[in-house]
This record gives C-alpha cells, structure tokens and sequence, in this order.
C-alpha cells in the first residue's frame, strides 16, 4: 500500500504518532509530510531536526515539506490513503473551511481531489470550545475519517480532545473500504 503520513504540530502527541507511522511502514510505501510548524520548530518535546531524521530513516523518503511538493507529489501519486497524525485543531479547522495555505491542508486538498481516503487523528485543545464546528464540518466530508477520540482531561482540560493512535491501522483498514470506524467517540 502507498499511504502519505502528515504530521501536525501537536507536539506533545507526536511519539505516539511516531510510533504509528512505525508500523504502518511495514510492509507499505509511506511518505512523510511535516507541518511547516513541526519540521521547523524546537520544543521541550524534541528538536525539529530530530523529528526530520527520524520520518526519514523510519520512512526512507524526505519529508514533503512544500505546497508545491504537496500538490505535485499527492495528486499524481495514487496515494491509498493520506493521514493527519496528529491532526491539530488549526489544520482541521482549515480542512473544515476549505483553506489550502500549507503543505498539509494542500495534501488533504490532493488526495480528495482524487477521490481517495483521507484519516484525521485529532489532537487539539479546543475541540469542545472553538474547534466542535469545524469537527462536525469534517465529519461530513466526503472521504475523510476520523481515528476514534475523545477527552484527554476532562476535569483539567475540558474542552481538549485526542484520538486513540493505537486505532489508526483499524481506522485506516475501514477508511480503505469506505466506512467510518465506529464509535468514533470514545468514553
């Protein structure tokens, strides 16, 4: 299988989506992508010139790392499917509203404009405040699914959601034939 692995910048989640993009790259085809935010940005959680080594070697291609790059390489790629992981709750909202000003929101334009799936694994603060919108907007697209989620913290960080990463091969094997995982929330 040829799959595109975008990640966002919610840094503190991107070991666990690390440790996805691990396995999926056995046996399939994976091609990084990184957030202008992610491959350029230090954290306490790891330095961006680490994370751009490490999609790397465990992917064996250079990260896509432009607008130009996103829309070239996934359009004409037959890509089975694209994934968001993390997916951040300003990356979503753009996908919601259909804005396409950086390398990830212009994957997600590419691979629907192909007619092919496309797996949100949300990890965002306000998904029960400002984001809740746009996570209904995304629900209803077309060829988009979600990696079951659900509160984090609910009595620290009320409104923050995020997925079970561990259901992203299953959420992507349903993704493939057409179905949304289900429950997609989580208790």
């Amino acid at each position: 299988m040829k799959l595109a692995y975008a990640l966002c910048g919610s840094f503190c989640t991107h070991a666990r989506s690390l440790a996805q993009l691990r396995l999926l790259c056995e046996g399939n085809e994976v091609y990084p992508v990184l957030s202008e935010i992610s491959a350029a940005t230090d954290t306490r959680f790891g330095e961006a010139a680490a994370l751009r080594e490490t999609v790397k070697s465990v992917t064996g291609h250079e990260h896509i790392s432009t607008i130009r790059e996103a829309e070239e390489i996934i359009t004409r790629g037959n890509f089975d499917a694209l994934i968001v992981s993390p997916c951040t709750g300003n990356t979503l909202a753009k996908i919601a509203s259909g804005i396409t000003d950086s390398v990830v929101t212009m994957c997600v334009k590419a691979q629907l404009r192909n007619r092919r799936p496309v797996i949100i694994a949300i990890a965002t603060n306000d998904g029960l405040g400002a984001n809740l919108f746009n996570i209904a907007m995304v629900l209803e697209k077309k060829n988009v699914y979600f990696v079951p989620f659900g509160q984090d913290d609910a009595h620290r960080k009320p409104t923050s959601l995020i997925c079970d990463f561990r259901r992203l091969p299953e959420t992507l094997d349903a993704a493939l034939r057409g179905h949304q995982i289900q429950p997609v929330l989580l208790e």
